[in-house]
């Protein structure tokens, strides 16, 4: 067994936000994803095939769902996405890189 943690080696580069597998397994997927503080987002949609179930650890921030829809989330909020749900992450942190744990499931 190794012990980790969540905050640990958190990535430098604020030009993307960087996604890291936990677990992955045939049912279950948890990843951690860092917003970098002033990250640039894309605005890529995303439209997933599983349930994603995510919270914010530390930072913040909002999600635009397709109909207009926008949610913000600070540390220990959490929010279910049902699968097939069109959102995109639209704003973060700019003093702090934006810690989420995201549990990706059917």
């Amino acid at each position: 067994m190794k012990i980790e943690n969540i905050f640990g080696n958190l990535p430098l580069d604020p030009s993307q936000e960087h996604f890291t597998k936990i677990i992955n397994t045939d049912s279950v997927r948890i990843e951690r994803i860092v917003s970098p503080a002033g990250c640039e987002l894309e605005g890529k949609w995303y439209d997933q095939t599983e349930n994603e179930w995510v919270t914010v650890l530390q930072g913040f921030g909002a999600i635009v769902f397709e109909d207009a829809r926008v949610v913000s989330l600070k540390p220990g909020d959490h929010i279910l996405i049902p699968a097939h749900k069109k959102h995109r992450v639209i704003k973060t942190s700019k003093e702090e890189a934006t810690v989420w744990l995201a549990v990706f499931y059917p």
